[in-house]
Protein backbone atom coordinates (compact mmCIF):
# COMPACT_ATOMS: atom_id res chain seq x y z
CA UNK A 1 0.00 0.00 0.00
CA UNK A 2 1.47 3.18 -1.03
CA UNK A 3 2.06 6.32 1.51
CA UNK A 4 -1.35 7.84 0.25
CA UNK A 5 -3.51 5.43 0.15
CA UNK A 6 -2.51 4.09 4.10
CA UNK A 7 -3.35 7.52 5.06
CA UNK A 8 -7.52 7.19 3.52
CA UNK A 9 -7.60 3.82 5.16
CA UNK A 10 -5.99 4.79 8.34
CA UNK A 11 -8.85 7.78 7.75
CA UNK A 12 -11.23 5.42 7.46
CA UNK A 13 -10.60 3.24 10.06
CA UNK A 14 -10.27 5.69 12.80
CA UNK A 15 -13.82 7.10 11.71
CA UNK A 16 -12.61 10.55 10.58
CA UNK A 17 -13.35 9.74 6.90
CA UNK A 18 -11.25 9.06 3.90
CA UNK A 19 -8.12 11.83 3.06
CA UNK A 20 -9.03 14.10 0.63
CA UNK A 21 -7.06 14.83 -2.73
CA UNK A 22 -3.69 16.42 -0.91
CA UNK A 23 -0.97 15.90 -3.36
CA UNK A 24 -2.59 13.78 -5.72
CA UNK A 25 0.55 13.37 -7.81
CA UNK A 26 2.20 12.08 -4.90
CA UNK A 27 -0.66 9.48 -4.95
CA UNK A 28 -2.78 10.30 -2.19
CA UNK A 29 -6.49 10.58 -3.10
CA UNK A 30 -9.99 8.92 -1.57
CA UNK A 31 -11.41 6.39 -1.12
CA UNK A 32 -14.67 6.71 -3.05
CA UNK A 33 -14.38 4.06 -5.36
CA UNK A 34 -15.36 1.88 -2.94
CA UNK A 35 -17.48 0.66 -0.16
CA UNK A 36 -16.81 -1.08 3.19
CA UNK A 37 -16.44 -4.66 2.26
CA UNK A 38 -18.29 -7.93 4.19
CA UNK A 39 -15.40 -10.47 3.62
CA UNK A 40 -17.45 -13.56 3.17
CA UNK A 41 -20.14 -12.01 1.24
CA UNK A 42 -17.01 -10.41 -1.04
CA UNK A 43 -15.01 -13.90 -1.50
CA UNK A 44 -18.47 -15.38 -2.73
CA UNK A 45 -19.36 -12.27 -4.97
CA UNK A 46 -16.02 -12.41 -7.05
CA UNK A 47 -16.60 -16.16 -8.63
CA UNK A 48 -20.18 -15.75 -8.78
CA UNK A 49 -19.79 -12.46 -10.99
CA UNK A 50 -17.61 -14.77 -13.16
CA UNK A 51 -19.84 -17.39 -13.39
CA UNK A 52 -23.20 -14.95 -14.09
CA UNK A 53 -21.09 -13.21 -17.01
CA UNK A 54 -20.32 -16.49 -18.98
CA UNK A 55 -23.88 -17.33 -18.59
CA UNK A 56 -25.08 -14.16 -19.91
CA UNK A 57 -22.85 -13.62 -22.56
CA UNK A 58 -22.76 -17.04 -23.87
CA UNK A 59 -26.69 -17.49 -23.64
CA UNK A 60 -27.39 -13.94 -24.95
CA UNK A 61 -24.98 -14.61 -28.35
CA UNK A 62 -27.52 -17.86 -28.95
CA UNK A 63 -30.75 -15.98 -28.09
CA UNK A 64 -29.98 -12.38 -29.91
CA UNK A 65 -29.84 -13.55 -33.71
CA UNK A 66 -34.32 -13.85 -33.55
CA UNK A 67 -34.30 -10.30 -31.59
CA UNK A 68 -31.95 -7.91 -32.33
CA UNK A 69 -32.83 -5.16 -34.33
CA UNK A 70 -32.86 -4.89 -37.77
CA UNK A 71 -32.28 -8.48 -37.70
CA UNK A 72 -29.27 -10.64 -37.56
CA UNK A 73 -28.18 -9.65 -41.48
CA UNK A 74 -27.40 -6.53 -39.92
CA UNK A 75 -24.71 -7.63 -37.84
CA UNK A 76 -23.04 -10.19 -40.54
CA UNK A 77 -19.48 -9.36 -41.67
CA UNK A 78 -16.88 -10.85 -43.21
CA UNK A 79 -13.78 -12.07 -41.69
CA UNK A 80 -10.51 -12.57 -42.72
CA UNK A 81 -10.73 -15.41 -44.25
CA UNK A 82 -13.36 -14.00 -46.52
CA UNK A 83 -16.12 -16.02 -44.38
CA UNK A 84 -19.22 -14.71 -43.22
CA UNK A 85 -19.60 -14.03 -39.01
CA UNK A 86 -21.67 -12.21 -36.83
CA UNK A 87 -20.91 -9.40 -35.15
CA UNK A 88 -23.13 -10.14 -32.27
CA UNK A 89 -20.54 -11.31 -29.95
CA UNK A 90 -19.84 -7.25 -29.49
CA UNK A 91 -23.63 -6.91 -27.58
CA UNK A 92 -23.38 -9.98 -25.73
CA UNK A 93 -20.21 -8.92 -24.32
CA UNK A 94 -22.32 -6.22 -23.07
CA UNK A 95 -24.65 -8.14 -21.45
CA UNK A 96 -22.19 -10.83 -20.07
CA UNK A 97 -19.88 -7.61 -18.39
CA UNK A 98 -23.08 -5.43 -16.90
CA UNK A 99 -24.92 -8.93 -15.29
CA UNK A 100 -21.47 -9.88 -13.88
CA UNK A 101 -21.10 -6.37 -12.70
CA UNK A 102 -24.52 -6.23 -11.34
CA UNK A 103 -24.02 -9.75 -9.75
CA UNK A 104 -21.10 -9.14 -8.45
CA UNK A 105 -22.06 -5.55 -6.27
CA UNK A 106 -25.06 -7.19 -5.11
CA UNK A 107 -23.90 -10.12 -3.50
CA UNK A 108 -20.71 -8.47 -2.33
CA UNK A 109 -23.02 -6.06 -0.21
CA UNK A 110 -22.01 -2.89 -1.74
CA UNK A 111 -24.42 -0.07 -2.18
CA UNK A 112 -25.87 -0.54 -5.84
CA UNK A 113 -24.39 2.96 -6.65
CA UNK A 114 -20.93 1.03 -6.34
CA UNK A 115 -21.69 -0.40 -9.56
CA UNK A 116 -22.77 2.49 -11.71
CA UNK A 117 -19.09 3.27 -13.06
CA UNK A 118 -18.37 0.14 -14.45
CA UNK A 119 -21.92 0.07 -16.04
CA UNK A 120 -21.65 3.42 -17.59
CA UNK A 121 -18.04 2.34 -18.59
CA UNK A 122 -19.70 -0.72 -20.17
CA UNK A 123 -22.44 0.78 -21.58
CA UNK A 124 -21.22 4.01 -23.20
CA UNK A 125 -18.15 2.25 -24.37
CA UNK A 126 -20.32 -0.38 -26.52
CA UNK A 127 -22.97 1.66 -27.82
CA UNK A 128 -20.18 3.92 -29.15
CA UNK A 129 -18.19 0.92 -30.75
CA UNK A 130 -21.57 -0.24 -31.85
CA UNK A 131 -22.24 3.37 -34.08
CA UNK A 132 -18.62 2.45 -35.64
CA UNK A 133 -19.68 -1.19 -36.23
CA UNK A 134 -23.22 -0.77 -37.98
CA UNK A 135 -22.62 2.79 -39.62
CA UNK A 136 -18.74 2.67 -40.08
CA UNK A 137 -16.19 2.26 -43.07
CA UNK A 138 -13.04 0.76 -43.00
CA UNK A 139 -11.39 2.75 -45.02
CA UNK A 140 -9.89 5.38 -42.18
CA UNK A 141 -8.41 3.61 -39.45
CA UNK A 142 -6.82 4.09 -36.82
CA UNK A 143 -6.84 7.37 -34.27
CA UNK A 144 -4.26 8.97 -36.10
CA UNK A 145 -6.14 8.54 -39.84
CA UNK A 146 -9.64 9.74 -37.79
CA UNK A 147 -8.08 12.76 -37.01
CA UNK A 148 -6.17 13.39 -40.26
CA UNK A 149 -9.91 13.46 -41.88
CA UNK A 150 -11.25 15.73 -39.16
CA UNK A 151 -8.59 18.03 -40.59
CA UNK A 152 -10.34 17.86 -43.79
CA UNK A 153 -13.47 18.60 -42.33
CA UNK A 154 -14.61 14.79 -42.63
CA UNK A 155 -16.29 13.65 -39.78
CA UNK A 156 -16.15 10.23 -39.71
CA UNK A 157 -17.99 7.63 -37.16
CA UNK A 158 -14.60 6.69 -35.49
CA UNK A 159 -13.73 10.36 -34.65
CA UNK A 160 -17.52 10.57 -33.06
CA UNK A 161 -16.65 7.21 -31.17
CA UNK A 162 -13.51 8.54 -29.44
CA UNK A 163 -15.19 11.38 -28.17
CA UNK A 164 -17.85 9.50 -26.86
CA UNK A 165 -15.45 7.23 -25.31
CA UNK A 166 -13.70 9.76 -23.68
CA UNK A 167 -17.13 11.18 -22.55
CA UNK A 168 -18.31 7.93 -21.09
CA UNK A 169 -14.92 7.26 -19.96
CA UNK A 170 -14.81 10.79 -17.72
CA UNK A 171 -18.34 10.02 -16.49
CA UNK A 172 -17.93 6.69 -14.77
CA UNK A 173 -14.71 8.17 -13.32
CA UNK A 174 -16.88 11.28 -12.46
CA UNK A 175 -19.17 8.70 -10.63
CA UNK A 176 -16.51 6.49 -8.93
CA UNK A 177 -14.96 9.80 -7.31
CA UNK A 178 -18.21 11.11 -6.00
CA UNK A 179 -16.79 14.40 -5.48
CA UNK A 180 -13.67 13.41 -4.03
CA UNK A 181 -11.00 13.20 -5.77
CA UNK A 182 -8.80 15.77 -7.92
CA UNK A 183 -10.34 17.19 -10.99
CA UNK A 184 -7.29 15.98 -12.60
CA UNK A 185 -7.27 11.80 -11.13
CA UNK A 186 -10.70 11.98 -12.54
CA UNK A 187 -9.44 13.77 -15.87
CA UNK A 188 -6.34 11.09 -16.04
CA UNK A 189 -9.04 7.91 -14.35
CA UNK A 190 -11.40 9.03 -17.66
CA UNK A 191 -8.47 8.88 -19.97
CA UNK A 192 -7.19 5.49 -18.73
CA UNK A 193 -10.89 4.02 -19.20
CA UNK A 194 -11.39 5.69 -22.81
CA UNK A 195 -7.22 4.68 -23.72
CA UNK A 196 -7.77 0.85 -22.37
CA UNK A 197 -10.84 0.38 -24.27
CA UNK A 198 -9.77 1.28 -27.71
CA UNK A 199 -6.28 -0.11 -26.72
CA UNK A 200 -8.29 -4.01 -26.50
CA UNK A 201 -9.73 -2.97 -29.69
CA UNK A 202 -6.77 -2.75 -31.56
CA UNK A 203 -6.18 -6.23 -30.85
CA UNK A 204 -9.13 -7.58 -32.10
CA UNK A 205 -7.87 -8.20 -35.72
CA UNK A 206 -7.91 -12.32 -35.10
CA UNK A 207 -10.38 -14.75 -33.69
CA UNK A 208 -10.09 -14.45 -30.21
CA UNK A 209 -7.12 -11.96 -29.96
CA UNK A 210 -8.65 -9.45 -27.96
CA UNK A 211 -10.19 -11.94 -25.22
CA UNK A 212 -7.53 -13.53 -24.56
CA UNK A 213 -5.72 -10.59 -23.79
CA UNK A 214 -8.59 -9.41 -22.00
CA UNK A 215 -8.34 -12.68 -19.74
CA UNK A 216 -4.63 -12.54 -19.08
CA UNK A 217 -5.05 -8.66 -18.34
CA UNK A 218 -8.56 -9.67 -15.80
CA UNK A 219 -6.50 -12.44 -14.47
CA UNK A 220 -3.69 -10.68 -13.59
CA UNK A 221 -5.66 -7.48 -11.89
CA UNK A 222 -7.69 -10.10 -9.72
CA UNK A 223 -4.46 -12.05 -8.47
CA UNK A 224 -2.29 -9.49 -7.85
CA UNK A 225 -3.02 -7.79 -4.46
CA UNK A 226 -5.02 -4.54 -4.78
CA UNK A 227 -3.92 -1.45 -3.27
CA UNK A 228 -7.32 -0.34 -2.60
CA UNK A 229 -10.65 -2.44 -2.30
CA UNK A 230 -11.02 -3.93 -6.07
CA UNK A 231 -14.94 -3.95 -7.70
CA UNK A 232 -16.44 -7.44 -9.80
CA UNK A 233 -14.93 -5.84 -12.91
CA UNK A 234 -12.17 -8.00 -13.49
CA UNK A 235 -14.31 -11.52 -12.50
CA UNK A 236 -17.29 -10.34 -15.18
CA UNK A 237 -13.86 -9.70 -17.64
CA UNK A 238 -13.08 -13.27 -16.89
CA UNK A 239 -16.50 -14.85 -17.16
CA UNK A 240 -17.63 -13.11 -20.32
CA UNK A 241 -13.61 -13.70 -22.48
CA UNK A 242 -14.77 -17.50 -21.00
CA UNK A 243 -18.47 -17.42 -22.31
CA UNK A 244 -17.51 -16.40 -25.99
CA UNK A 245 -14.61 -17.36 -26.52
CA UNK A 246 -14.87 -20.91 -28.02
CA UNK A 247 -17.61 -18.58 -30.60
CA UNK A 248 -14.83 -16.47 -31.02
CA UNK A 249 -11.91 -19.11 -31.70
CA UNK A 250 -14.37 -21.33 -34.02
CA UNK A 251 -15.06 -17.95 -36.01
CA UNK A 252 -19.01 -17.83 -35.67
CA UNK A 253 -19.01 -14.67 -33.64
CA UNK A 254 -16.53 -11.51 -33.13
CA UNK A 255 -16.78 -9.13 -30.57
CA UNK A 256 -16.53 -6.20 -33.45
CA UNK A 257 -15.76 -2.25 -32.00
CA UNK A 258 -19.20 -3.31 -29.33
CA UNK A 259 -17.25 -5.85 -27.92
CA UNK A 260 -13.77 -4.92 -27.69
CA UNK A 261 -14.45 -1.43 -26.32
CA UNK A 262 -16.19 -2.46 -23.48
CA UNK A 263 -14.11 -5.43 -22.20
CA UNK A 264 -11.12 -2.37 -22.18
CA UNK A 265 -13.53 -0.23 -20.65
CA UNK A 266 -14.35 -2.96 -17.82
CA UNK A 267 -10.53 -3.94 -17.08
CA UNK A 268 -9.75 0.14 -16.59
CA UNK A 269 -12.42 0.38 -14.30
CA UNK A 270 -11.21 -2.59 -12.13
CA UNK A 271 -7.75 -0.87 -12.63
CA UNK A 272 -9.02 2.66 -11.06
CA UNK A 273 -10.78 0.68 -8.05
CA UNK A 274 -7.78 -1.39 -6.96
CA UNK A 275 -4.84 1.35 -7.65
CA UNK A 276 -3.39 4.17 -6.52
CA UNK A 277 -3.19 7.40 -8.77
CA UNK A 278 0.45 7.06 -8.98
CA UNK A 279 0.00 3.87 -10.34
CA UNK A 280 -3.15 4.64 -12.76
CA UNK A 281 -1.03 7.58 -14.10
CA UNK A 282 1.76 4.94 -15.20
CA UNK A 283 -1.01 2.56 -16.39
CA UNK A 284 -2.14 5.48 -18.34
CA UNK A 285 1.25 6.27 -19.97
CA UNK A 286 1.68 2.57 -20.91
CA UNK A 287 -1.93 2.83 -22.70
CA UNK A 288 -0.56 5.92 -24.63
CA UNK A 289 2.38 4.96 -25.70
CA UNK A 290 1.06 1.56 -27.08
CA UNK A 291 -1.67 3.16 -29.01
CA UNK A 292 0.69 5.42 -30.50
CA UNK A 293 3.34 2.32 -31.14
CA UNK A 294 0.20 0.73 -33.19
CA UNK A 295 0.15 3.67 -35.63
CA UNK A 296 3.73 2.61 -36.67
CA UNK A 297 4.17 -0.76 -35.47
CA UNK A 298 1.48 -3.94 -36.85
CA UNK A 299 0.71 -5.87 -33.66
CA UNK A 300 -0.12 -8.81 -35.78
CA UNK A 301 2.99 -8.70 -37.55
CA UNK A 302 4.94 -8.41 -34.21
CA UNK A 303 2.88 -11.53 -32.58
CA UNK A 304 3.82 -13.58 -35.44
CA UNK A 305 7.28 -12.70 -35.30
CA UNK A 306 7.22 -13.49 -31.35
CA UNK A 307 7.41 -17.35 -30.90
CA UNK A 308 5.41 -17.25 -27.74
CA UNK A 309 3.36 -14.90 -28.45
CA UNK A 310 2.37 -16.28 -32.43
CA UNK A 311 1.49 -19.88 -29.57
CA UNK A 312 -0.52 -17.85 -27.40
CA UNK A 313 -2.24 -16.33 -30.60
CA UNK A 314 -2.89 -19.25 -32.48
CA UNK A 315 -4.30 -21.92 -29.49
CA UNK A 316 -7.51 -22.55 -30.22
CA UNK A 317 -7.52 -21.16 -33.84
CA UNK A 318 -8.88 -23.26 -36.63
CA UNK A 319 -6.05 -24.42 -38.75
CA UNK A 320 -6.97 -22.78 -42.22
CA UNK A 321 -5.05 -20.06 -44.80
CA UNK A 322 -6.03 -16.86 -44.24
CA UNK A 323 -7.75 -15.07 -47.48
CA UNK A 324 -7.93 -11.24 -46.00
CA UNK A 325 -11.11 -9.30 -44.97
CA UNK A 326 -11.60 -7.41 -42.39
CA UNK A 327 -11.44 -9.44 -39.05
Amino acid sequence: MLPGDLLAHQGNLSGRGPARHRGWLAGTDTVAWVSPPTPLRFTVSRPLATGAAAVAASGSLRVLPGRVPGGAARWQRTNHRAEPVTLLGGPAAVIGLASGVMVGTVIAGDAPASATPGLVAVVGAGLAGGLDDLFGVTDTKGIGGHLRALARGEVTTGAVKIVAIGAAGLLAATLGSRGRSHPLVVAADGALIAGSANLINLFDLRPGRALKVSLLVATALAAVPAQRQPGPESGAVIGTALGLLGDDLAERAMLGDTGANALGAALAVDAVRRWSPRARHLALAGVIATTLASERVSFTKLIADTPVLNALDQLGRRNAPSLGGTS
